[in-house]
């Protein structure tokens, strides 16, 4: 049986979501592959990390091409945003916690156009009022990645059903921890 890069990529994202230490026999197990065939499409653990990160960039870019995050309301473009990273959040929530094994400094570099869409929404948000001035867009950026980051490790985890991944998020980001 043949597997696609593809496949295995997001199959690798997933075990290693839970697993983020495990060996390339225990990655290549997980996903139905032989040791052979996981090198022969990723020739180690940098190689692999760094398809997941080309894989999380490809499908971000999409997102943000889909979401169209300066059309409407902020609000309303952040629902979208939230709503269209649920595929790509197992990926981001690795790469989040696992930056480490990549090239830091062409890590930022390759995710600028990304961060700085995100970050082109809250100030918009901010300009017509509809964000809190207060805290920079950049920090509000980091704290969406890490809440769509957190929250597919909370739905992993069972501690969060799959069901409440858009509510949760855009709850936090708009409405904060103060009871209404």
């Amino acid at each position: 049986m043949s597997v696609s890069r593809d496949a295995l990529l997001r199959a690798a994202a997933e075990f290693l979501g839970r697993r983020p230490n495990a060996t390339q026999d225990e990655i290549a197990s997980a996903v139905g592959v032989s040791r052979a065939t996981l090198h022969r499409h990723f020739a180690g653990r940098l190689a692999l990390m760094t398809a997941l990160e080309e894989l999380a960039i490809s499908e971000m870019r999409e997102v943000l091409k889909t979401v169209r995050p300066h059309e409407g309301s902020a609000s309303d473009a952040l629902h979208r945003l939230v709503s269209a990273c649920r595929p790509v959040a197992p990926c981001l929530a690795l790469l989040y916690s696992q930056t480490q094994d990549l090239d830091m400094d062409n890590t930022l570099e390759v995710w600028e156009e990304i961060d700085s869409a995100i970050t082109a929404l809250f100030l918009r948000g901010q300009r017509t009022g509809e964000f809190r001035p207060d805290l920079t867009a950049a920090w509000l950026t980091e704290a969406f990645y890490s809440l769509v980051s957190s929250t597919a490790w909370a739905i992993r985890a069972g501690r969060l059903a799959d069901r409440d991944f858009d509510r949760h998020i855009t709850d936090l980001m708009l409405e904060g921890v103060r009871n209404p």
